[in-house]
């Protein structure tokens, strides 16, 4: 038993990123809809913080960076940089249509007794597995899989980077990302793997939270299909967070999966 609350305990350090904590960990775009043009430039922050959007604990790396255009193509971002309190990039955008921009992290973490009787942590891949040392005792190992999203727009949105890949935990907007107004109710889906994440917990912040006494938290519940929705109070940008705990692995060796997604939206006036 001790052992097992050791593992989690490490397990839910190591997967901050997704996961609703004291430190929300976000990427933040400059801005999420512009004007057609071929020459347009989208500056973002990524980090976790106390305070939505204030840079107050740490960045995020940017090694799993995933950058999707509008016809599918892989990008690169530009002057990417990591300093004490957040990450930044910036993303040319050259091409009308909808953007997705993603921290994509997938992992095992595990912890053992070595030969010697001392205690061990691991992280890595499934294909590294065989790190572990084969006489290792009392080994745990959970699965990871998480993301942290935002969209953009150029012009006109479009809607490839919004279909589902099928695997994870994987939010579907039914309203466009970049066509969100406040006081409109906007629909948004939740899959698993590709089915329908029913009864799933969402919760929604706006930001400048620093700036409030009380967080105005929004808990939303999915239903059968995985669908909500949300009405937004105010303009301004918001942090989207969902996690699932305890679920079956894919990895064989694994005891548990973890899943998370996190993503940003920019509400507009009307």
């Amino acid at each position: 038993m001790k052992a097992t609350m050791k593992w989690s305990a490490f397990a839910l350090a190591a997967c901050l990123p997704m996961l609703a904590s004291a430190h929300k960990a976000f990427l933040v775009p400059s801005t999420t809809v512009l004007s057609e043009g071929s020459d347009a430039w989208v500056t973002f922050d990524a980090a976790a913080s106390n305070d939505l959007f204030n840079f107050n604990h740490r960045p995020l790396p940017l090694d799993n960076l995933v950058v999707t255009g509008p016809d599918g193509a892989k990008l690169s971002p530009q002057n990417v940089a990591r300093g004490e309190l957040r990450s930044s990039f910036d993303l040319h955008l050259e091409k009308p249509g909808t953007y997705r921009v993603a921290l994509a992290n997938s992992g095992l973490f595990a912890n053992y007794v070595d030969a010697k009787g001392e205690k061990k942590r691991w992280r890595g891949t499934a294909e590294k597995l065989g790190e572990i040392p084969a006489d290792a005792k009392n080994v745990e190992i959970a699965q990871s899989d998480s993301s942290n999203v935002s969209f953009v727009t150029l012009g006109k949105p479009s809607d490839g980077v919004l279909k589902p890949m099928g695997n994870g935990l994987e939010l579907v907007p039914v309203t466009h990302p970049n066509d969100l107004y406040a006081g409109e109710a906007a629909k948004f889906r939740f899959l698993l793997d590709g089915k329908p994440a029913k009864d799933l917990k969402v919760t929604v912040l706006a930001g400048g939270t620093r700036y409030r006494s009380r967080q105005d938290e929004m808990a939303l519940t999915t239903d059968a299909n995985g669908e909500f929705s949300i009405t937004w109070p105010a303009p301004g940008m918001y942090w989207l967070n969902a996690a699932l705990e305890a679920q079956k692995p894919t990895v064989a060796k694994a005891k548990e999966r973890r899943l998370g997604y996190t993503a940003t939206f920019e509400v507009l006036p009307q």
